[in-house]
């Protein structure tokens, strides 16, 4: 890890701190993040395999150049139903998960990061980035 990642991490933390986020809260928010981060990736795919979502089933697939799919676990929902127990939690904090494989997939929302009636969409990068 570089200094600058470092300073980043710490910086993260001590954002979070501030609302009372605990040690193994911060790391396994930072999990999740990383976790959701592959997963959209994945679902982008490379140009040859990607993960699908069957729409009728729900279950998910990775499917090949050949179009031949292969059941996988889905690891976007456990990650999912992990945050929202975690942020249960913390009252004044609001998830937001950036489906977009090249940014960071999760940031948490202060109070005032977004304005009054205003949508998360168009303000989560005032927010706290995890990563």
């Amino acid at each position: 890890m570089t200094k600058r990642e470092m300073e980043q991490r710490r910086h993260m933390r001590q954002a979070l701190d501030f609302y009372g986020v605990t040690r193994q809260d911060f790391e396994a928010l930072r999990r999740i993040s990383m976790t959701l981060g592959r997963w959209f990736e994945r679902e982008a795919g490379d140009g040859h395999d990607c993960i699908k979502r069957d729409d009728e089933t729900g279950k998910t697939y990775w499917v090949n150049a050949k179009g031949k799919g292969y059941p996988i676990p889905d690891r976007e929902t456990s990650a999912r139903k992990r945050l929202a127990a975690i942020m249960a939690r913390y009252p004044k904090l609001t998830p937001y998960v950036q489906g977009d494989a090249r940014g960071a997939a999760l940031y948490i929302l202060r109070p005032l990061d977004v304005p009054e009636g205003e949508r998360a969409d168009s303000y989560y990068t005032r927010g706290i980035c995890v990563f």
